[in-house]
């Protein structure tokens, strides 16, 4: 049912329901405030719907509240310190178990629902019913408006947004929009847009989490080995700004994705070079030279005892001096080709861009923001949470606790 032209008044706004939106109008409602949450898509939460192979990596065990930049990226990465101390992946655990919901731990920390997303979904809509929180979606925002200060600020609604199912008031004004991936699920640019409306300085914004292309003349010789993945470590930067993951890499028809390649694109930069190591694991020039004194075998035979035999062929077959016997080989040829293997640098010509990035790294500047609470320093009862903030997590669950942790920072906030 549609609500009358009427103004309706709430405590609170919340624009977006995606994880922050249904978390911190849940904690809010909770708290016995009156809250309305906004979204223009059909389906709630599609990012929790769709993520951890429609699983949802719901948090991460091993996040260091105490060392944030760890595993979180943006102009100033200690901001959210205070954010996920006071609310820690425990916390969001404690909850999952609260509600029976059937958990457990791939590698490297990250948590996931045995049995489906839409039980996490499920959880966060339970939590919102209890809070009394009202939900209109779809429904679309055409205007929000700061209203004439008054004198007594905490009893008059500071907002007034124009939506397609009337106009409402609110003190406060929660914007939880998310950012622009993955746009065909419903990312919009709306949270950029308000702030910018208020004043907030915004951080440009990059795909980031995302696959990435190389020149399809250079990378002809590759292609073929789409759908090959394997482990490997993977670097860039220089000495001071170097970063490296140890995860999987994933062979494309345009070029690299995997885990390994989506946490290196967030510090990627344009125009510079990513290095792999192949064969992390091993030796590999110790490994050719012994293979040498003992073995009749081809190359490219002996390769692929280190690496994926495709790859292996796809290797020796860039260098006529690596298409032989290994014995006939020169101990030169075979450093060179150690080398390459644990050494092969490259350079991106871009990634594939907003539609299969799975965050926006950049957004509102954390300068704007305060760190306690996520309201806008210059702008009394405005607040922004989630990914629509300049904070991005790593790949493996860190995106959802900052998601949880600044709604609930935010929740604990807000005041009627």
């Amino acid at each position: 049912m549609s609500p009358s032209n009427a103004s309706l008044q709430f405590d609170v706004v919340i624009i977006g329901a995606g994880a922050a939106g249904l978390f911190c109008a849940a904690q809010a409602g909770q708290r016995g405030l009156k809250i309305l949450l906004i979204d223009h898509a059909t389906k709630v939460a599609e990012k929790i719907r769709i993520s951890g192979g429609g699983r949802s990596n719901f948090t991460n065990r091993d996040l260091d509240v105490r060392a944030p930049h760890k595993h979180f990226v943006g102009q100033n990465p200690q901001f959210c310190r205070s954010a996920l101390s006071r609310f820690t992946p425990a916390d969001f655990v404690a909850l999952v178990d609260k509600h029976g919901i059937a958990h457990h731990e791939k590698h490297k920390g990250q948590l996931f629902a045995d049995h489906s997303a839409e039980d996490i979904i499920a959880m966060l809509l339970a939590e919102c019913q209890a809070g009394h929180v009202e939900r209109w979606q779809p429904c679309t925002v055409k205007n929000v408006e700061k209203m004439a200060d008054s004198a007594d600020a905490t009893s008059v609604a500071r907002y007034q947004i124009d939506t397609d199912r009337g106009r409402v008031q609110a003190t406060n004004l929660v914007i939880a929009t998310g950012g622009l991936s993955i746009p065909k699920i419903g990312a919009t640019d709306l949270g950029y847009r308000l702030a910018q409306q208020f004043g907030l300085k915004l951080v440009t914004r990059e795909p980031g989490l995302v696959p990435m292309t190389f020149d399809g003349a250079s990378w002809a010789p590759y292609a073929q080995l789409a759908g090959l993945a394997l482990p490997v470590v993977i670097g860039t930067g220089s000495r001071k700004t170097r970063m490296e993951f140890n995860e999987d890499l994933l062979f494309t028809h345009r070029g690299l994705s995997g885990p390994a390649i989506l946490q290196i694109s967030s510090y990627w930069q344009t125009g510079t070079p990513i290095d792999i190591n192949l064969a992390p694991e091993l030796d590999v020039t110790e490994h050719l030279l012994a293979a040498k004194q003992r073995s009749r075998k081809l190359i490219a035979n002996e390769l692929a005892a280190i690496v994926p035999a495709r790859l292996a062929d796809a290797w020796v077959a860039q260098d006529p001096d690596w298409q032989r016997p290994i014995a006939e080989a020169s101990d030169k040829a075979l450093l060179r080709l150690a080398e390459r293997l644990t050494c092969w640098q490259l350079t991106p010509t871009g990634t594939e861009g907003y539609k299969k990035a799975e965050v926006t790294v950049g957004g509102v500047d954390t300068s704007e923001l305060s760190q306690q609470s996520m309201e806008a320093k210059r702008v009394p009862g405005l607040y922004f949470i989630g990914e629509v903030v300049d904070i991005t997590g790593w790949l493996g669950g860190y995106n959802f606790q900052w998601a949880w942790a600044s709604a609930a920072a935010c929740a604990k906030s807000l005041s009627s």
